[in-house]
């Protein structure tokens, strides 16, 4: 199982931070390191949260073995056809290392500051539906793209330079919904990413996935399964011991939230369950953008 690493950039995310961690994770030999799209945080105080294109296209062409991409990107924030232009580029510049994960937005608080119109739930699906057949179009076509839906348009729309990597970057498609969210995996995506999930929950959901991607004439194979999982990691029993009690929890009620807890082999028997129930890349989510040291630690006990 490959085992990425997924931060929060709305929580402090500025450039000495991003440097660090991105040569971080390229030294210590994590598959990944992915990150989320948010202009600021859901509740107060507000915190620097690096642009995500500015930011990645910085790590393509600063890196040479990781792969990287958002966890997820909101069509809400910015036109599909901009994100498609920016993704192809930034995958290009990187040699096609990219995973464009994409979803339909959710956090009310940045769309009312900066303006953004989140719509109703409904709405936002076929919004959402609508901008993952942009992309996926242009990335698909070599000649002009048309276009006429209810919330985008394209009129003989060309992708030029076309992406290097054929159909170019690979699209993922996060969530744990089994009517809106699979259906468009199964239509759309090369990747699956559940998240914060049991081992048995994982596998029954990606049962469910084989058999949609057969309706739709899609092997099964042809999707890849990942899961973004939270991580409360201690370089030592007593360290671990310290951040459960400033969370009040104890770690086998964190467990069954679906969140990773433990001490090296701890943490590596709970990632074994998870790879034996069908993940083939893990996300752990790393909440201090600061704790370099622990990284490292982590990374010799995993890798």
């Amino acid at each position: 199982m490959e085992i990425a690493i997924m931060i929060e950039a709305q929580n402090g995310l500025n450039w000495s931070r991003w440097k660090n961690l991105v040569a971080a994770v390229e030294a210590l030999g994590f598959y990944g390191l992915f990150r989320s799209d948010h202009f600021t945080n859901a509740t107060p105080p507000d915190k620097a949260s690096l642009e995500l294109w500015v930011s990645l296209t910085w790590l393509a062409s600063h890196t040479k073995r990781i792969e990287f991409g958002p966890l997820v990107t909101p069509v809400s924030f910015r036109h599909p056809a901009l994100t498609a232009r920016m993704a192809a580029a930034v995958d290009d510049l990187s040699g096609g290392r990219l995973t464009l994960g994409l979803g339909a937005g959710w956090q009310e608080r940045e769309h009312l500051l900066f303006g953004f119109d989140l719509l109703d739930l409904v709405s936002r699906y076929y919004r959402f539906e609508e901008g993952l057949e942009v992309i996926t179009r242009l990335f698909n076509t070599e000649g002009p793209v048309t276009f006429d839906g209810k919330f985008y348009q394209l009129r003989e729309a060309s992708l030029l330079p076309h992406p290097a990597r054929p159909g170019g970057p690979r699209i993922l498609i996060g969530g744990n919904g089994e009517k809106r969210t699979m259906s468009l995996v199964a239509k759309y995506a090369s990747e699956w990413n559940a998240g914060f999930i049991s081992p048995a929950e994982f596998t029954r959901l990606s049962t469910r996935l084989d058999g949609m991607l057969e309706e739709v004439g899609r092997e099964p194979r042809a999707v890849k399964r990942s899961m973004m999982a939270g991580l409360l990691f201690g370089r030592t029993q007593i360290k671990l011991d310290e951040k459960l009690s400033d969370r009040n929890h104890t770690a086998e009620n964190l467990r069954k939230r679906g969140v990773v807890v433990g001490v090296g082999k701890e943490v590596y028997e709970q990632l074994k369950l998870l790879e034996e129930a069908g993940v083939e890349c893990i996300m752990l989510q790393w909440l201090d953008l600061d704790d370099l040291k622990g990284l490292e630690a982590l990374a010799k006990s995993l890798l």
